[in-house]
């Protein structure tokens, strides 16, 4: 919970404002999960994740849009095909706090923290400056952030899944990018070309590194690189 709060202050998620007049805050509470780091590993990470209580938003007040793409299973099959045809490195990596990183356009406010309310101001609220979990609009507002960063790299979106980017190199061959919400999977036959890519969203963004592609949502991963063989194992899709 600590480290969530850090991470919230950091992004200067909310400010503490008086609640206006004619103005309602809505709630907030804690969510906890426990997170295996990657397929054959035994450690387990706990995780505090604040939620915004999303279902007290109305609709043309609180927000109004709130589509987000996400990345089809059929872009995934055929990234992974490539990887086996042409012995691609396959790389993965995660956002830290992904929805903080959207920019909010609504004026909402939210109650303090259940554990972290500031002495001498517990009936003040939170103003969001960014977007939060729970929220109905987050999803939205960080693809539209991330989707700003990618085509200022000079990357193109496919026309056919707004989830893929891909860019040519010098060499005539080509990096790709798959965003499944705030998971990332990279391809590219040049591990110094993923590498520059992960420096650029480390830049922007608070990433994880998870090395070789192990697990995605939905699906594990195995690898056999004397046979030429990526193949997908209990998965759910």
């Amino acid at each position: 919970m600590d480290e969530e709060m850090k991470s919230l202050h950091k992004n200067e998620t909310w400010k503490l404002v008086q609640l206006p007049k004619g103005k309602k805050a809505i709630g907030c509470k804690w969510v906890y999960a426990k997170k295996t780091e990657s397929l054959g590993k035994d450690n387990v990470r706990f995780k505090a994740r604040l939620v915004a209580k999303g279902y007290a938003q109305k609709e043309g007040i609180d927000y109004n849009e709130v589509f987000s793409p996400v990345v089809k299973h059929s872009s995934i099959r055929i990234l992974l095909a490539l990887v086996a045809q042409f012995d691609l490195e396959l790389a993965q990596l995660d956002v830290k706090t992904a929805f903080l990183h959207g920019d909010l356009e609504e004026e909402i406010y939210m109650s303090q923290p259940e554990g972290f309310k500031v002495a001498g101001k517990e009936n003040w609220v939170c103003k969001l400056q960014k977007s939060l979990y729970g929220l109905k609009q987050s999803p939205r507002q960080w693809y539209k952030r991330f989707d700003r960063f990618m085509i200022g790299q000079k990357y193109t979106r496919s026309h056919f899944d707004h989830c893929v980017y891909f860019r040519k190199l010098q060499d005539g061959t080509f990096i790709y990018l798959l965003l499944y919400v705030d998971d990332m999977l990279i391809a590219c036959k040049s591990k110094v070309e993923i590498d520059r890519l992960k420096t650029q969203l480390s830049n922007e963004f608070e990433m994880k590194d998870l090395g070789e592609a192990r697990k995605i949502p939905g699906m594990e991963i195995e690898r056999d690189r004397a046979k030429g063989k990526i193949s997908p194992c209990r998965s759910s899709i």
